[in-house]
């Protein structure tokens, strides 16, 4: 895919496009999630916003946004760079501040090849109104980090970024993804990944679904069930603090289990362009376990497993819905 972190709005109103980078300091533990967004909404302009969460699963979080004028975000193809009220985002890092008490300045290097979610035919027929495209999906990251009165100095923190756009967001939907992945002996599973959404959308004054797209790279191959018929038929559970899949992809299945200390839940709010709000609740401490299978040889039913990951407390999900979770606090209203 070329040029997946490019700008896609072309000026006109009914967009919103996201930019987001997520890691797990592995020295502290903390959970990290930068955001840069724009809205063009339907009516009365719109806006641009920074955000910045962190997290631990003992419930200890931070979060801090500001908003800009649209004026304020300027963006660059080739090579592509994004520049929003003094903050940068690259392929190769990012850096900025929100208020006197939040700063970054983060680098990495890019390893593996953008995966989308939205298979071409599906794009075609424009059936999808978010698109998603994991443009780094294992990155190592260094720099620093402030939040608050503490500093953060990261030495290759795994993460992955991620580029989103569209005119809507679903009725209600799950996000997970895990770059930083081990096997059941402990031992590290270099550049494997799981990138995987979920979403309910209301047709007809219906809510029809799941469809569920998983993309990922596991035991030295890619992964993606992506085009519709896998879509359509992948398994999908999920609610505010856990979620279960089953997606295939050829002779090999993913059977993956999500779950989000419900402390950790950082409460925020979106916006469609319309001004309709979505109330998403993220875990950057989540927990993921992934079993690998493939099927059994030809002559032999079944389907044997191969291996099977984990990411204890370095997985990253995301719930959302169209009215707000009782009980859990919104941290960025």
């Amino acid at each position: 895919m070329a040029d997946p972190n490019a700008l896609r709005w072309d000026g006109a109103p009914g967009h919103y496009e996201v930019w987001y980078v997520t890691a797990t300091d592995p020295a502290s533990g903390v959970g990290l999630w930068l955001r840069f967004t724009l809205r063009a909404a339907l009516a009365g302009g719109g806006e641009c916003a920074l955000w910045c969460l962190a997290m631990q699963r003992d419930g200890t979080r931070f979060a801090r946004k500001a908003t800009f004028a649209l004026d304020r975000l300027e963006a660059e193809r080739a090579p592509f760079r994004l520049r929003l009220a003094g903050a940068e985002l690259s392929d190769r890092g990012s850096a900025g501040e929100i208020g006197d008490d939040c700063a970054w300045e983060l680098s990495w290097t890019p390893r593996l090849r953008a995966a989308p979610h939205v298979h071409p035919l599906l794009r075609r027929a424009r059936l999808a109104r978010t698109e998603v495209v994991v443009v780094h999906p294992v990155l190592a990251l260094s720099g620093t980090m402030r939040l608050g009165e503490r500093a953060l100095a990261l030495d290759g923190a795994g993460g992955g970024q991620a580029h989103v756009w569209g005119s809507g967001h679903a009725a209600r939907w799950a996000w997970a993804h895990a770059s930083d992945l081990r096997g059941l002996d402990g031992a590290a599973r270099p550049d494997a990944y799981v990138d995987a959404v979920s979403a309910y959308v209301r047709r007809g004054g219906r809510e029809l679904g799941p469809s569920t797209a998983v993309v990922g790279r596991v035991l030295g191959d890619d992964f993606a069930a992506t085009s519709p018929v896998r879509v359509a038929t992948a398994r999908s559970r999920f609610g505010l603090t856990s979620w279960d899949f089953r997606a295939r992809d050829g002779a090999r299945r993913l059977e993956g289990a999500v779950d989000a200390p419900r402390a950790s839940l950082a409460g925020v709010t979106y916006h469609d362009p319309d001004g309709t709000p979505a109330y998403c609740y993220n875990s950057e401490v989540a927990s993921l376990r992934l079993v690998v299978r493939d099927r059994a040889a030809r002559g032999r039913p079944g389907w044997i497993v191969r291996d099977t990951l984990v990411a204890d407390g370095r997985a990253h999900c995301e719930y959302g819905q169209r009215a707000p979770v009782p009980g859990v606090e919104l941290l960025l209203p």
